[in-house]
């Protein structure tokens, strides 16, 4: 068994060109922009890393979409580490930048044909309360841009 002693940070810039394992190009070029909103005060966007300070795994909490609330997005774990707890540190560290913004509710939206996911945020006390239809662009493996379309259940949780 190999134990990793993990730590969370903000992601930086500089830690784009490692979080390959997050998505395409065209999402790396989209967390980008979420750093400068990050700036800006309106996100946070983490990293979770092991001793040699590599992003193992990313997300961010949105505080636009819901002003009463932070909203979980973009969360990526790399493939080779699933599995392994990093996913649960990342939602804890996200969860507590919630509540240090004096928020008490966390907001989640997992496709439905993610039922791994949906597991995990339930698991950690998520509930679900609604399902959405969300769209987002996408990088297609020939390298031209799609719009991907898919029904999402919304799942919240009281932080308090």
């Amino acid at each position: 068994m190999v134990q990793l002693e993990l730590r969370v940070r903000d992601l930086v810039d500089a830690d784009l060109v490692d979080c390959g394992f997050a998505g395409s190009a065209l999402h790396l070029e989209q967390v980008a922009k979420e750093l400068e909103r990050a700036r800006r005060g309106e996100v946070d966007y983490l990293a979770v890393c092991a001793k040699a300070d590599l992003p193992l795994a990313i997300g961010g909490v949105d505080y636009v979409p819901h002003p009463d609330a932070g909203s979980l997005w973009q969360f990526g774990v790399h493939p080779a580490l699933q599995s392994c707890g990093i996913g649960t540190v990342l939602i804890g560290a996200a969860e507590q930048r919630i509540k240090d913004r004096g928020l008490d509710r966390a907001e989640i939206g997992v496709e439905l044909s993610n039922p791994r996911a949906r597991k995990l945020y339930e698991r950690l006390g998520y509930v679900a309360y609604d399902e959405r239809l969300e769209a987002w662009d996408q990088q297609a493996p020939d390298g031209s841009i799609v719009r991907y379309e898919t029904l999402c259940t919304q799942l919240r949780k009281q932080l308090r």
